[in-house]
């Protein structure tokens, strides 16, 4: 891999992977288009990494508090809610935890080679996105998230294994749906996000030091790294910008476009 190719993946999956669009369905799809070669576990490590980075370096404030808080709450069984969303959100990622960990390898090969499917999830789940943000209540903040409603939002992210379908899409949905205001969805997406992507990047990062890295996969890996950090870090703070006085309907209408994109290269031949 060249260190152009790593750099236009960092940006793809630092971009990707915190908007609602889908970071598996892009980098399937842009590289099988342009004809790159499989980026291969060393990268993906590195890629995921990154994006880990970008979350936490935005967040490290509120990590900070959500760890003095889980804390507290540990010890003070009758802790108001404040001191127990840390223990919600880990409790929280133990759904999608579990799928990963068992149904990852099936689901990505199933829709690795499928691109239709891709395109059929982008299309369906960005409807979802926009009928929530258009519909939902938007009355309830961070602060009121319940362990009930924590639960239900980590059970959606499960479907996020699905390529197509997007992390943060599918988590912002389910808040919306369950009566978060748009901001706070968000921000709960990205805070529940940190100890599944934390934990995919370790378990690949494992295997990695198992197997060691590939020959001349070092600079590309350190390129994917930095460049996917600060592109995601800019999307982080874009997003939560954005959704202040905007709905998510942008991002609706770039999964509906790519997704009959992804349908008229298909049917044209040029894409398999």
């Amino acid at each position: 891999m060249n260190l152009l190719h790593a750099a236009l993946l960092g940006l793809i999956q630092g971009a990707t992977e915190i908007l609602p669009i889908s970071s598996s369905g892009h980098l399937i799809l842009i590289p099988r288009l342009l004809g790159w070669p499989d980026s291969g576990l060393t990268f993906d490590v590195a890629l995921h990494f990154g994006t880990f980075l970008a979350i936490f370096v935005y967040f490290r404030k509120d990590v900070v508090t959500l760890v003095q808080d889980g804390l507290t709450g540990f010890y003070q069984p009758e802790a108001p809610r404040r001191l127990r969303l840390p223990w919600m959100i880990v409790l929280a990622s133990v759904p999608a935890a579990i799928a990963g960990k068992t149904l990852e390898q099936p689901i990505e090969e199933l829709f690795r080679n499928s691109p239709l499917m891709i395109a059929l999830m982008l299309i369906l789940f960005g409807l979802g996105l926009g009928l929530t943000d258009r519909y939902g209540k938007k009355l309830h903040d961070v602060a009121s998230i319940t362990l009930g409603t924590a639960m239900l939002v980590g059970c959606f992210q499960c479907l996020a294994l699905v390529p197509g379908v997007s992390r943060s899409g599918i988590t912002i949905t389910a808040g919306l749906l369950l009566g978060l205001a748009r901001t706070d969805a968000a921000r709960f997406s990205f805070l529940l996000s940190l100890p599944i992507v934390f934990g995919a990047a370790l378990l690949k990062g494992l295997h990695l030091l198992k197997h060691g890295i590939e020959p001349g996969m070092a600079q590309p890996m350190l390129v994917g790294v930095v460049v996917s950090t600060v592109v995601g870090y800019l999307s982080v703070a874009f997003l939560l910008k954005f959704v202040q006085n905007r709905t998510l309907w942008p991002f609706v209408w770039y999964r509906f476009a790519v997704g009959i994109g992804i349908m008229a290269l298909l049917g044209a031949g040029l894409l398999s």
